[in-house]
């Protein structure tokens, strides 16, 4: 199995994040169009309560499995390393046999608690069955990501990766077949093949985890599971306690993020059901904000998820021998990767939100979902931020500093959800707007908690990243001239879906071409990638024929 370097390994699983994110945004394309909007609000219910679960069973592990391999690995303890594998994967079958049986057994609570006395949309009864549906996921899922961790631990990233293509793949196989047999072939109710479609989790997970173990069993020896390894001094007992205590932050900053999206629907459910707004709405809006828009915008959030998967074991591998220099230097890589590359995303996303809103969803309630997706997007950028910090604290085993700042976040995001909500209606702005500041101010809180924890306890510095930020200002500033010219110049039929996916094509290629250009032509592509790395990247989409010195 190839082991890749840190930009490398950010690269690798980050076009396989972009891969399965880009799946995960067309598929709701065919999707929407055969559930509508009351399906679509359906499958947002499940999913977000499903999620919730997901990060409680299995969220803190496989990072804390990757970051055990590539301390002991590092030292050289190849038996404690496939011992706290071992470890791991028990723990993992109790808690996700737990998580399946409270989502299962309490998913009419659970309805309850989503959508209240909301009437005019769906019932208590639709959101248990989907709720039942994508439980028996939980059993799956999880042992999947410990096995993840495991290979991530040893900078193998390409199976990890190509895992997570053929989950997602095999997820979107099923929830496309089976909703359009359920509809169209067997004429079931919407919420049997919503419940159909949900249930894909399992199957793709399920799938994910036959390759994965395969590629093990095949690397058995170059992994040190061969059995050959000589016995360490680490007992399991030490492993265990060393499991918890790097899994409970990861726990706690995953599930944070969940809570944020669900948070932000109950709110929005009641405050809009408070404002006046219909049923039909008010559910629109809820599952537009935590879900569609966030369908649109995973593409953004993958940068964070890639750098992520090789951020925490290079950080670990550098703190583990002492070497401050390297933990600053990757520390802040990471950080000028997220502003380079999600910067001009966000922006270009926000200014071509209607016909993509279009693309993927129709031209119902258009307006709405427009401004609901130019608002979101903006959200991205923050939450990349809070998760490339985050990561870095708990790779240095900052866990303390790990609940302050979650909590920090968290408690600003639900303090201010209900008031910015009100204070945007009575300005005469949608009330969602109000849901979407608080979690930006949420992520912001806790990213800048970070940085001066880091820059207290650690002395790292950040000049050269913001004034790389800086640097970034004129190619980004050009990209949107460039941008809002091409919109008044090239018309579109927003009706058409055809006319839209050309437009926004068209217009997107110009766009990434002149902030590529721009950004090159300044260096900044050479600080942030490297230049040797940015030279090979050239000679491959030129077939060898670009030199430079």
């Amino acid at each position: 199995m190839k082991k890749s370097s840190f930009v490398e390994g950010t690269v690798i699983a980050t076009v396989a994040i972009f891969i399965t994110k880009i799946l995960g945004m067309l598929y709701v394309i065919p999707f929407y169009a055969m559930v509508g909007a009351q399906g679509g609000d359906l499958y947002a219910y499940a999913y977000t309560i499903y999620v919730i679960f997901l990060d409680i069973s299995s969220a803190g592990l496989p990072v804390a499995i990757s970051k055990i391999i590539k301390e002991y690995n590092t030292l050289g303890m190849i038996d404690a390393k496939v011992r706290a594998y071992k470890v791991g994967k028990k723990i993992i079958n109790v808690i996700s046999i737990v998580a399946f049986l409270l989502l299962f057994l309490f998913a009419k609570p659970f309805a309850t608690l989503i959508i209240g006395n909301l009437s005019g949309g769906n019932t208590i009864e639709d959101v248990t069955f989907v709720i039942r549906c994508v439980s028996f996921a939980v059993l799956v899922i999880p042992f999947l990501s410990v096995s993840k961790g495991y290979l991530q631990g040893h900078n193998i990233i390409n199976v990890s990766s190509m895992s997570q293509v053929i989950e997602q793949a095999v997820r979107i196989a099923v929830i496309l077949i089976g909703s359009f047999l359920g509809l169209k072939v067997f004429h079931l109710s919407l919420t049997t093949s919503v419940g159909i479609a949900v249930f894909g989790a399992f199957a793709g997970g399920l799938a994910a985890i036959i390759y994965i173990l395969t590629k093990m069993r095949k690397h058995k020896k170059e992994l040190g599971m061969d059995g050959s390894a000589k016995k360490d001094e680490i007992t399991n007992r030490e492993i265990l306690k060393k499991i918890a205590r790097y899994a409970i932050p990861f726990i706690i900053i995953d599930v944070s993020v969940s809570i944020y999206n669900f948070v932000d629907m109950v709110l929005i459910l009641r405050t809009m059901e408070f404002l006046g707004f219909d049923g039909a709405t008010a559910e629109f809006i809820a599952s537009s904000v935590t879900t569609w828009a966030g369908k649109i915008s995973m593409v953004v959030n993958a940068i964070a998820m890639g750098l992520s998967v090789s951020l925490i074991p290079n950080i670990v591998e550098a703190f583990t021998l002492k070497k401050w220099d390297i933990v600053e230097e990757r520390f802040n890589k990471a950080m000028q990767i997220v502003f380079v590359t999600c910067i001009p995303m966000v922006l270009g996303i926000s200014l071509l939100a209607r016909p993509i809103w279009s693309i993927f969803y129709g031209t119902d309630v258009l307006d709405l979902g427009t401004l609901v997706l130019s608002v979101y997007i903006f959200m991205s950028l923050f939450f990349n931020l809070y998760m490339i910090t985050s990561s870095t604290l708990q790779s240095l085993n900052k866990f303390k500093a790990v609940y302050l700042t979650t909590i920090l976040g968290y408690a600003t995001n639900a303090i201010l959800d209900v008031p910015l909500m009100l204070l945007c209606h009575s300005l005469g702005f949608a009330p969602f707007i109000g849901a979407v500041l608080a979690s930006i101010l949420g992520y912001s809180v806790s990213a800048i908690s970070t940085l001066i924890i880091l820059r207290k306890e650690h002395q790292l510095k950040y000049k050269e990243t913001f004034k790389m930020l800086g640097n970034i200002c004129i190619p980004t500033l050009v990209m949107v001239g460039v941008v809002l010219l091409c919109k008044w110049l090239i018309p579109f039929n927003v009706a058409r879906r055809f006319s839209c996916i050309c437009y926004v094509a068209v217009i997107a290629i110009i766009g990434a071409f002149v902030y590529i250009f721009v950004a090159y032509k300044r260096g900044i592509l050479d600080q942030v990638f490297g230049k040797e790395y940015i030279n090979r990247i050239l000679k491959k989409v030129t077939f060898g024929k670009w030199n430079r010195n």
